[in-house]
């Protein structure tokens, strides 16, 4: 069952980072759907990975969540 996540990502600034962002949760679940919102910095998930794995990925990747 697929759930969503909301992170708030101060880090990420542009396209580049929206980018990387995007190709990490494809690595985590390729089916995952992903929504940026760069102005905001807000990233919406829907997945069925948990949340932690999320967490912990994008703060090795140097997108650490607030």
């Amino acid at each position: 069952m697929s759930t969503t996540i909301e992170f708030t990502v101060p880090d990420m600034t542009c396209g580049h980072c929206a980018g990387r962002i995007r190709a990490l949760v494809a690595s985590i679940d390729d089916s995952a759907k992903v929504d940026i919102d760069l102005p905001t910095h807000r990233v919406r998930i829907d997945s069925t990975v948990d949340a932690e794995t999320y967490r912990s990925a994008l703060a090795e990747a140097d997108y650490p969540p607030a």
